[in-house]
């Protein structure tokens, strides 16, 4: 069968252009919204009395037929039909006969594929909010059950002041909210209609595409019909916000390889999420965020590419935009893998109390608040810092930590140190110190707490409304 496009053409295009050209290999995940977007379109032609009533029941029958036989996995998708849009009203055709190809008046490959990807990313955006907000839960019962847990807080890796573990845990917490806000706020930007644009001109028929939004629950159209075929900023947009939920996650990961680490051993990752070595019996490999540490680069790489192919492209159309697809749907996988993974792992993640209460005891982590404590007693900060700075030295070439020291040792660097020194130095006092909002304080933790679960409350309502206007 000759090209659906073909009647302008005496010759039949080449093979390894046919081949090189096509994008039916990876756009066929578009077939669904490609449906949806062509049932709304007929069902307004018949509307607007632009083909016969009788013809648009036919064309919607014969689309939901193609639709159950692609649903069935019997759909025998065609390079020779280039696209999903061509294969799909080949099969109409197939169908329905002559009056398929009735399907595309008043609109372009152009504003349809437009439309297929809005319709795509939409349905994305909210299943990823969804997703979050299950992460968001299991770092909160982390964070619930380890309120009283004390562990080293890093500087350049380096220990600085202890915290509660909980107050880390919320940290991410507080990363993938800023994460869902900005998915939720792309979300206006993806629910905007670009069908009834044409090929970039708009259409001679009169069309109502006010109506076919309302049918698709589209917010409104473009107003622009150039702009309308052009526009890509709306999944550029939903990479970057992937690109940082993927570099939150590498954050993440990196602290969970290193936490699982002999070194380290604050926590033991559930076997469910690791491997083993094919030749060394003992090893309990962290694969799941390691790779998810890996992938980052490649959801990084899929925003770059899409940045590049878009740059300096004039309007409208062109075949350059055809790679606006591939890294979409792989950044899509590749997050939805991630984020599905994460949260059972982080579920069941074990937290070794007792080996970070130990490696807080035996570290300068409490320096600071000692510097406090001289400011307290008088001392202007920066000879204070001197002071503390000289006793941790003299601890470290004596093979001793601050809590070990005896008084007369203190008074070696200040006459100001007392006996309440050593309640000062407690782990738990220098964390509960820090009693301010945002802080490490137990009670400002706990407060903190309940505020994320009712914001996650509030991305849950999220969700289910918009859960149920994307389908």
């Amino acid at each position: 069968m000759s090209k659906l496009w073909g009647g302008r053409f005496t010759k039949k295009t080449d093979q390894l252009v046919e081949e090189y050209t096509a994008s039916i290999m990876f756009d066929k995940e578009l077939a669904e919204e490609d449906i949806q977007g062509s049932m709304a379109h007929v069902t307004m032609l018949g509307k607007c009395g632009i083909l016969p009533l009788e013809d648009v029941e036919k064309i919607k029958d014969g689309l939901l037929k193609v639709q159950s036989i692609i649903r069935r996995g019997e759909m025998e998708f065609s390079i020779g039909d280039e696209d999903i849009h061509m294969n799909i009203e080949k099969a109409l055709i197939d169908e329905v006969g002559p009056v398929g190809g009735k399907l595309h008046t008043g609109r372009s490959r152009n504003d349809q594929v437009a439309t297929d990807m809005h319709l795509y990313l939409r349905k994305r955006v909210v299943e990823f909010v969804g997703l979050l907000n299950k992460l968001q839960e299991a770092l909160i019962e982390q964070a619930k059950a380890n309120l009283d847990t004390i562990v080293p807080g890093y500087t350049h890796l380096q220990r600085a002041q202890p915290i509660v573990f909980a107050h880390h845990l919320m940290a991410y917490v507080s990363m993938f909210q800023r994460d869902i806000e900005r998915m939720q706020d792309s979300y206006k930007r993806i629910n905007v209609l670009p069908l009834g644009a044409g090929a970039l001109a708009g259409t001679t028929f009169p069309i109502d595409r006010h109506f076919v939004a309302q049918q698709l629950g589209f917010d409104g159209v473009y107003e622009n019909s150039l702009d309308a075929v052009s526009d890509r900023d709306f999944i550029i947009e939903f990479l970057s916000n992937a690109s940082m939920i993927m570099m939150h996650l590498s954050r993440l990961s990196e602290e969970m390889v290193l936490w699982s680490s002999t070194e380290f051993r604050f926590v033991e990752l559930d076997d469910a999420f690791c491997t083993g070595s094919s030749i060394m019996p003992q090893k309990k490999n962290p694969d799941v965020p390691e790779l998810v540490r890996g992938k980052t680069g490649r959801v990084y790489g899929n925003l770059f590419g899409l940045l590049t192919v878009l740059k300096s492209l004039p309007l409208a159309y062109n075949k350059d935009m055809q790679e606006d697809k591939e890294g979409m749907f792989d950044t899509v996988r590749t997050l939805q893998g991630a984020l599905q993974l994460f949260a059972p792992m982080v579920s069941t993640m074990k937290v070794n109390k007792d080996r970070m209460r130990q490696a807080v005891n035996q570290d300068f982590s409490n320096a600071t608040d000692i510097a406090d404590y001289l400011v307290n007693k008088g001392l202007p900060f920066r000879q204070a810092h001197e002071v503390i700075g000289k006793t941790v030295l003299y601890c470290i070439q004596n093979q001793k930590f601050l809590l070990d020291l005896e008084l007369e040792e203190f008074h070696q660097f200040s006459k100001l140190f007392e006996q309440d020194i050593y309640a000062v130095l407690q782990p738990e006092q220098v964390v509960n110190a820090r009693n301010v909002y945002g802080g490490t304080a137990t009670n400002q933790v706990g407060e903190a707490i309940g505020r994320a679960e009712a914001v996650k409350e509030q991305t849950n309502a999220w969700f289910e409304q918009f859960a149920n206007a994307s389908k």
